[in-house]
């Protein structure tokens, strides 16, 4: 091997090559090619011309000539491919569109200690990371929206300060915010929203500080799934029914051996253990908590007390759920916020529910999950929504909803089609998961106080219902009340409802109340709905189509509401985000946010009109 010159690599003989070599062997691989092809003498021709180059490189020193020469012409056709690209990047979502993301304006925000005007109580003194400075925050700040706060007007103060949209409206000299004395004055005492997420709850979740009695009393007698398989499921399901579970509700106290925390300290997470992988025979279930029982009985007290706290309520002494006939807006996702749930109640709705709200987020103190249980106090008759897959956590966030929240009935999502519900096996799955679901269903009922109720679809498949079979086992278990939903999981919600199948299984729910749902778009669907021999109806999309449904079928009529009427709708919402979310940057975005997502239905109210003959 011969020493290379700078910048060249040192190459074997063996592998040298001469260019016309090279080019000799391309020349007799192509001939052979043409001629195991049958190619035309043409091509032949053509495919010999210019030996000294490789295809591949003559083919672009042949092209160079043309493209330089139509240069402008493949510009003009690059531009034209790029219009169809963007014609599709803008289809569906446009999450690209101008809007205010957080991190437009928290860049620039004032804290919190300044905007209550008591910045000298800031808690991270020196190292805060947000202005102080009024002057500073004002200069940078965005432009007010208009001359009037609408919680100002209502509320006599604005909680804000500079940092509403609409600041103007209620700031004095040096950023002073005004007050009016006497409208704070007639609020004062009255809570507009409940159900908030507490700081010191949330630090319990959040270390794992809360304790669950009830939900551990009954998981410890469920099996174990991965020891005992579907048979020891079952037999954990049956050992848990209404009958063996009566009993064994009494609290544990201070008998012997347990150990009673002082007053002010915090009780430790309760810990699951489960010694044997079978459920225990009825009996034994029974005499243990009999013994239980007993030893709570000999417990010393001082002053009088209940019995509250040593018998748990029966089954019959719940507080029962009475909306037989009722018009129930449903839980919808996203949609069905407080403010709209408000639009909703003043226009005839009875019965209103929250936003899905998923247990494990629940149970790990998300202030966002949290939100969705916020209950205005309009809502006479307000429900949370509760999907998980499994017993523990259904339970466990039961018994914590019990007692922290104000609701007058807990229903089970059973008939979410989304695909990240669907495969952790929530929603529509646990409908083929009827172990689970039983355990899910007897555990709830057992530590809630309130009526528990499902909803449920016609089935996961299009043609293969479940809804028939899973109905008299969902009144055996314990529950007050069904929503069916007549499509399948993967009709999702397209096709027509079938409200026969409906009719059904309402003969089979009886005498539990099962309530229709399904393309009730109008007062003569409501009516037809009603002949079907359902208990109620809920109503989903058709409240997001036009709220004022509820109206139309209390009063019998197709209401033609103007445009003004249907703008001033708009304003009341807007008025009722401010008043939820907030009057600053952040809160008219989540408005304006909400409300561009009830817009996509509630415009579809005007094809109504021209398609209908009787709308």
């Amino acid at each position: 091997m011969e020493a290379a010159g700078a910048g060249v690599a040192l190459i074997r003989a063996q592998y040298l090559i001469s260019k016309e070599q090279f080019h000799a062997y391309l020349k007799a691989e192509r001939k052979s090619r043409n001629q195991e092809n049958n190619q035309d003498d043409g091509e032949e021709d053509s495919s010999s011309n210019d030996q000294t180059e490789p295809p591949a490189k003559q083919m672009k020193l042949d092209g160079g000539d043309q493209v330089r020469k139509q240069g402008s012409q493949e510009e003009v056709v690059k531009e034209e491919e790029k219009k169809p690209q963007e014609r599709k990047r803008a289809r569906g979502q446009n999450k690209s569109r101008p809007c205010m993301k957080p991190n437009h304006y928290e860049k620039d925000r004032l804290c919190q200690s300044v905007i209550q005007e008591c910045a000298e109580k800031c808690y991270f003194g020196s190292q805060c990371r947000f202005l102080h400075d009024v002057g500073e925050y004002m200069a940078v700040k965005l432009s007010d929206l208009g001359d009037s706060c609408v919680l100002f007007n209502t509320f006599g103060k604005c909680i804000y300060g500079v940092t509403c949209r609409f600041a103007r409206a209620h700031l004095g000299e040096d950023y002073k915010n005004i007050i009016n004395e006497d409208l704070v004055k007639q609020w004062e005492g009255k809570p507009l929203v409940r159900n908030s997420l507490s700081k010191e709850l949330q630090q319990r979740l959040r270390k794992k500080k809360v304790c669950f009695d009830k939900s551990s009393e009954y998981l410890s007698h469920l099996g174990k799934p991965s020891s005992t398989g579907n048979a020891g499921n079952k037999a954990a399901g049956n050992s848990t029914g209404e009958k063996e579970m009566t009993n064994c509700t009494a609290s544990k106290g201070n008998a012997e051996g347990v150990d009673v925390l002082p007053p002010g300290e915090e009780a430790p997470e309760c810990l699951v253990v489960s010694e044997k992988g079978e459920a225990p025979e009825s009996m034994v279930l029974q005499s243990s908590c009999l013994a239980d029982a007993s030893k709570d009985s000999t417990l010393k007290t001082i002053g009088p007390v209940t019995d509250e706290d040593v018998i748990k309520l029966r089954l019959c002494e719940k507080k029962r759920l009475d909306i037989q006939g009722k018009l129930y807006l449903a839980p919808l996702t996203t949609c069905g916020n407080l403010p709209f749930r408000r639009i909703c109640k003043r226009f005839g709705a009875d019965v209103t529910c929250g936003e899905m709200a998923v247990c494990t987020n629940l149970l790990q103190g998300q202030s966002s999950e949290w939100a969705l249980l916020k209950r205005h106090y309009t809502e006479d008759l307000f429900g949370v929504q509760l999907e998980g897959a499994f017993p523990d956590t259904m339970t466990r966030c039961a018994e914590l909803l019990n007692q922290t929240i104000e609701i007058d009935f807990v229903d089970i999502n059973v008939g979410c089609p989304i695909d990240l519900v669907y495969k952790k096996g929530g929603g529509c799955a646990l409908m083929n998961r009827s172990n689970k679901f039983e355990q899910i269903v007897r555990g709830m009922n057992l530590v809630l106080d309130v009526p528990l109720t499902v909803k449920i679809r016609t089935g996961v498949q299009e043609k293969v219902n479940l809804a028939h079979k899973v109905i008299p086992n969902i009144r055996k278990w314990g529950a007050s009340m069904v929503t069916l939903h007549g499509r399948s999981r993967e009709q999702r919600y397209t096709k027509v409802a079938d409200w026969e199948y409906i009719a059904e299984c309402a003969k089979l729910a009886s005498p539990m109340p099962l309530f229709g749902n399904g393309d009730i778009l109008s007062y003569e669907d409501a009516n037809r709905a009603m002949q079907t021999g359902v208990s109620g109806i809920m109503i989903a999309r058709g409240a997001l189509i036009k709220p004022w449904i509820f109206t139309e079928v209390k009063e019998q009529r197709h209401w033609d509401i103007s445009s003004n009427e249907r703008f001033d709708i708009l304003k009341d919402f807007t008025n009722y985000g401010l008043e939820h979310w907030g009057s600053d940057t952040q809160g008219v975005e989540k408005t304006r946010k909400f409300m561009l997502e009830w817009l996509s239905f509630l415009c579809s109210w005007l094809i109504g009109v021209l398609t209908s003959e009787n709308q």
